[in-house]
């Protein structure tokens, strides 16, 4: 069993990304809008904050009260898309019930949707224009991973458990670009273990502790956990890491794995948008 160590691979990214920006003409610029005082997306936001501290980045964290009316969301949202020093704009999700995450998400400019989930983001990464996409951060730090160990999508089964708009779905898009045979497990699904067990690449993001059991595991898979939870204190995946990094050849750890590699390739892709707008 070894371990894929998003850790390691996101200091790295973030170190190339450093050096980068001392040679730009001005700092890349991340707005990240908070709605609410949800105590997990404050941590995550000043995580996003603190991660563009340290390449250099330029950013602003914008709150807003959680009973914000909708139409002073996407009028902030407007204006953001109008500045010319905002390279990349993201709300953090979720937002409360009255908010549409829809009207959200289509009212941020495509060329500043660093979250990748505008429509047309999601179009190029569906019709294949990887180049020209924003992908969404979890997916790409997924991919990310497995290119710096050499594990190569083409040919194999690749089982997805969680169909989630922001990892299951396009990461099963993602991973069909590069030639896997891919099956996307949800709720509705009568036998999952018939899916996890033939797939040579395991990627489960659902938010269950210890959903993935090690006799649902083929022998010598690569599995990746996406899940974040919170059990008697302690942050857990989706997997029993215990039972599962014994048949796994490859597999991540909670934490320490997908979690640095979100924030990472969130710097990558306001990078990259700082680039196209130059």
């Amino acid at each position: 069993m070894n371990i894929l160590d998003g850790k390691s691979l996101a200091k790295k990214i973030k170190h190339n990304i450093k050096q980068e920006v001392k040679h730009l003409e001005r700092k890349p610029k991340l707005v990240v809008v908070l709605v609410g005082d949800d105590q997990a997306s404050l941590v995550y936001v000043k995580n996003k904050v603190q991660a563009c501290a340290d390449v250099g980045f330029s950013s602003q964290l914008d709150m807003f009260e959680k009973d914000v009316e909708e139409d002073v969301l996407l009028n902030h949202i407007k204006s953001l898309n109008e500045q010319e020093d905002v390279d990349g704009i993201l709300v953090q999700l979720p937002l409360p019930s009255h908010i549409s995450m829809q009207k959200v998400i289509d009212t941020i400019d495509p060329s500043k949707d660093v979250d990748g989930f505008h429509p047309q983001n999601m179009g190029k990464l569906f019709s294949g224009d990887l180049e020209n996409a924003f992908i969404p951060c979890t997916p790409l730090g997924i991919k990310l991973l497995l290119d710096e160990y050499n594990i190569d999508l083409k040919g194999k089964n690749v089982c997805i458990v969680g169909a989630g708009f922001i990892v299951g779905k396009p990461l099963s898009m993602l991973v069909l670009n590069y030639d896997a045979t891919v099956s996307v497990c949800h709720k509705y699904t009568k036998d999952i273990v018939e899916y996890t067990k033939t797939a040579d690449i395991l990627i489960s993001a659902t938010g269950v502790p210890f959903l993935i059991k090690d006799y649902m595991v083929k022998e010598g898979a690569v599995v990746i956990d996406v899940g974040i939870s919170k059990v008697n204190g302690k942050i857990v995946g989706d997997v029993d890491f215990e039972s599962v990094s014994q048949k796994a050849s490859f597999i991540t750890p909670v934490p320490g794995g997908v979690g640095p590699m979100t924030v990472a390739t969130l710097l990558l892709n306001t990078l990259k948008a700082y680039k196209q707008r130059i």
